[in-house]
């Protein structure tokens, strides 16, 4: 019996396709996609084409890391609180002035935090070690040669590669390209996702419910998943459970798609429109050992001289996002060019008793607690149960050949946040 439930019905496992074997097949039916130009404030979760190398050091010009006076080392040797030194203050030196004049012997400047340092200086003395005079200050302590100056190319050399190809851009890495004065990156351009919502017993959320009618949640889940992992989603919602409108819902969007996602109408029983509609044009559909999520489908969907690769998923809720995370998520990662494109894994702690089916790589929904490295389950392990989903921040990975995981196992964990 085909059973998408996440519950211990007996299947024969030889006849499924292994977990990475079938994780392989998805990944190869997804190409890169092309490179682009983007503007720096529209780069952030794109990843990187190619190396970005600074064209300028950082800093650019030799710098004030304080507020206070720039000095030559010989001029405040001996000051102290009780014998301060008292130099004329010659110049004001602001963050941003361009025509910054020498500094004499025997004279000081009064300078910024980022101000360039005037010819002739060698230390910056903080503003809390002086008198804070305008006209003349006194200096309350000696400093060596280089006090509070930040070096030109002290952080960053001209030339040098400073993001490479595959990083996924932050904050932080966008920061430096701006300071770098770069107003565009060359990315690896988000694959485009066509997340299709299949059945006729589907209702838009905030609509009234009729006896039989479920609201629409799958296509919005995955849609946020694709965008979660750095690409573009659309979403085309209650497509009715009839072939030929299947087909015409489509086949309009194909040209501007990269992947077509659906979920629901791939098992076994009547009525299921999704692999009506998708087997007679080369979609595959397999039995994956995986719980929950054991029918899956993936090939191309051909029409009008289009060829787009198509992954079905499960419908039920937890089938459908684990299926997701597991098969479809390293997947988009690849293509679009990333490269870390896993979640990150732990080794944790389990604090309760769990039972696997045998030959099937289970995946449950947990709590992974990092300061204890344990991990304990939220809900059950029934895949309509969405709001266990909601609550975790990991998922469980329980191995084939495990029936029975004792509290105290050490367990592998993925972490959803």
């Amino acid at each position: 019996m085909t059973d998408d439930r996440g519950v211990g019905h007996t299947t024969d496992t030889s006849t499924l396709v292994p977990v990475d074997e079938y994780r392989e097949r998805i990944s190869n039916l997804l190409a890169p996609t092309p490179g682009q130009r983007v503007a720096l404030e529209d780069c952030l979760g794109l990843a990187l084409a190619e190396d970005v190398t600074a064209p300028i050091p950082l800093p650019p010009f030799d710098n004030s890391a304080v507020d206070g006076y720039a000095v030559r080392v010989a001029d405040v040797t001996g000051a102290d609180a009780a014998t301060p030194v008292t130099l004329p203050v010659t110049a004001d030196v602001p963050a941003g002035r361009v025509d910054v004049p020498a500094l004499e012997e025997g004279t000081a400047h009064r300078i910024m935090t980022g101000a360039q340092l005037p010819p002739g200086a060698e230390a910056a003395v903080p503003v809390e070690l002086t008198d804070g005079g305008t006209e003349r200050v006194a200096v309350h302590r000696a400093l060596p040669d280089g006090s509070n100056i930040r070096r030109a190319g002290e952080d960053v050399t001209t030339g040098q590669v400073v993001l490479e190809k595959g990083r996924t851009l932050g904050a932080a890495q966008l920061g430096l390209a701006a300071a770098l004065g770069h107003a565009e990156l060359p990315v690896s351009r988000p694959p485009r996702v066509l997340v299709l919502s299949t059945g006729s017993e589907l209702v838009e959320p905030g609509a009234e419910l009729r006896p039989g009618q479920i609201y629409e949640s799958n296509g919005t889940m995955l849609a946020a998943a694709v965008r979660q992992c750095g690409c573009q989603a659309r979403l085309l919602r209650f497509v009715p459970d009839e072939v030929s409108q299947l087909h015409a819902a489509l086949e309009p969007h194909l040209a501007d798609s990269d992947l077509i996602l659906t979920s629901g109408g791939v098992s076994a029983g009547a009525y299921e429109v999704v692999k009506d509609a998708l087997e007679s044009s080369g979609v595959r559909f397999d039995k994956v050992a995986i719980q929950p999520g054991m029918p899956q489908g993936s090939g191309y969907y051909e029409a009008n001289g289009q060829r787009v690769p198509v992954i079905t998923l499960p419908g039920n809720p937890v089938s459908s996002i684990v299926s997701f995370e597991v098969f479809v998520r390293p997947a988009l990662r690849r293509s679009g060019g990333h490269r870390e494109i896993h979640r990150p894994h732990r080794r944790a702690t389990l604090t309760e008793s769990l039972r696997s089916p045998s030959g099937k790589r289970q995946y449950r929904r947990g709590d992974f607690d990092p300061e204890t490295d344990t991990v304990t389950t939220r809900g059950g392990a029934g895949s309509h149960l969405l709001s266990g989903m909601a609550a975790a921040n990991c998922l469980l990975r329980l191995p084939e050949e495990s029936t029975e995981v004792e509290s105290g196992s050490t367990v592998d964990v993925w972490l959803l946040e």
